[in-house]
Parts: structure tokens; sequence; C-alpha cells
């Protein structure tokens, strides 16, 4: 037998409670960044904590939210309320904003920039990658920038130490293909499922250099190629001094930075 149908008038009634409870909790969570400011300024003998942003700390609370029981919440509302949730706490702990340069598709890059760090820092479009990299050497400040066939942009990585890439957007797959990466100065961790992004400037064709990564215990696929040089995802969290890494052919090479797999592979 069929359950039957709730009267109408009741389930609005349970929605506003659902919402009043839900504000409720949004309104404490809300509360929380400055204890935790107030923690690290204990932590650290009274100085001001630094930029705050840790990709790898969020993406391991989102994928322990997304195994827990549900029916009816998808992973994609899951991880745009998170998402907001952490962005305005992340905002009220210190200076954060967004610099974005989208290249051939502004647009674009401004929407993946808000699905991956919410409504709460301001952002700026910016018309060369070169200011976006530059932006990001401030505290405080995360550059995204697209990935488009006849910018190599993120080679210049390689030359700057400081920063890195620490996010791929979108962070779902069904979100759409990999449009743009984030890059900050702040320290690159594992999360435990991620992949590393390595530079290689070999002129061998790309199914040889996928051979020679393989060979020194390494899988890599590439991601874009320009001015000369070939970007490649490596799977795992790979660090720059990895012994497997001399093996690999280029001479202007390293890694460039690493970042949480997707959420939905």
């Amino acid at each position: 037998m069929s359950e039957p149908i709730t009267p109408l008038e009741a389930v609005r009634a349970r929605i506003d409670a659902i919402d009043a409870e839900l504000l409720r909790l949004v309104d404490e969570r809300a509360s929380m960044p400055a204890k935790v400011a107030a923690a690290k300024a204990a932590e650290a003998g009274g100085a001001t904590p630094g930029f705050g942003l840790r990709p790898a700390r969020e993406a391991q609370v989102l994928r322990a939210l997304l195994t827990r029981p549900r029916t009816d919440a998808r992973p994609e509302l899951i991880v745009r309320v998170w998402r907001e949730l952490m962005s305005d706490s992340l905002a009220r702990q210190g200076p954060f904003r967004l610099a974005v340069w989208g290249g051939r598709n502004p647009t674009r890059a401004a929407e993946l920039a808000r699905q991956r760090f919410g409504a709460a820092p301001p952002m700026v479009l910016l018309e060369k990658p070169e200011e976006a990299l530059a932006a990001a050497r401030v505290e405080g400040v995360v550059a995204v920038l697209s990935l488009e066939p006849g910018s190599s942009w993120w080679g210049r990585l390689l030359a700057m130490p400081d920063l890195g890439a620490v996010s791929c957007l979108p962070c779902l797959t069904a979100w759409g293909a990999p449009g743009a990466l984030a890059v900050a100065a702040v320290a690159l961790e594992p999360s435990g499922l991620d992949q590393t992004f390595w530079v290689t400037d070999s002129p061998e064709p790309v199914r040889a250099i996928e051979g020679r990564l393989a060979e020194a215990g390494l899988a890599g696929d590439l991601v874009l190629e320009g001015g000369g040089l070939k970007l490649f995802s490596l799977a795992g969290f790979v660090q720059g001094d990895d012994e497997r890494l001399e093996k690999a052919p280029g001479t202007l090479k390293g890694v460039i930075g690493a970042a949480p797999l997707p959420f939905d592979l």
C-alpha cells in the first residue's frame, strides 16, 4: 500500500521548521571563525595567524560529508552549501580576495571561481595572467587562471616557488572538464586523494613522456601544452624533490602544485 499523501500545509509547516533550525545552525557556525582565529593566535603565542586557506583540509571535510548516509541531497548541493560556509569562515578570519584571469572566457572563469570559493571574497577580473600571478603573492589573495590553448602561464610557476597551484576547478566532474587552476601562496598538503601538476620542456611526444614517467613509477596525463612546455597531471601527491622525477624527461621541469581530485570520480 502506498503511503498517504501529506497535506500541503503540513509539508510547508515542516519546511518552515527545517529552515528555522538550519538558520540557527548556520548562525552558530558563523560564530566559529572568531573562535578559530583566537585559538590559532593562542597557539602562535599571540601572533596574528596567516592566511587560513587549506584546500586539503577542506577536501577531507567534504569527502567525509559525502560519504555520510543521505537519501535526496545530491553531491552538487552538499558541495555548494559547504563551500559557501567554508568561504565565509575564511573571510571572517582575515583578508581574502580573488584575482581572476579568464582568457577568452572571463565569465566562465568567474563562475568557476565562485563555485570554488563562494560569494564571500571580493573578486577582480584581470586582463593578463601575469597580473593575476602577481596578485597571488599578496597574503589573502587567491588567483584563478583559465587553462586554455595558447597560454602557458602555468610555466611561470617554475620560477615562482612561493606560489603553487592548490585547486583544480571545478571540483566536481558533473560541472565540466578542468577549466582553471587556483594559485596561492600557501603550503601544499596531501588530502589523501590528489593529483600533482608537473611541467616539462621535453620535446618528446606526449606518449613517449607518459611512458618515461611510467618507467619511473609515475602515472601522468597531459593537461595542456603551449609555448614549448607541457603540463601534466601526476597521480597522487608528488613532492618536487621526489627521486622519481629525476628520471623524467626535460631540462626545464618541475612540480608547480597539487590539488585534491574531484569528489565525484
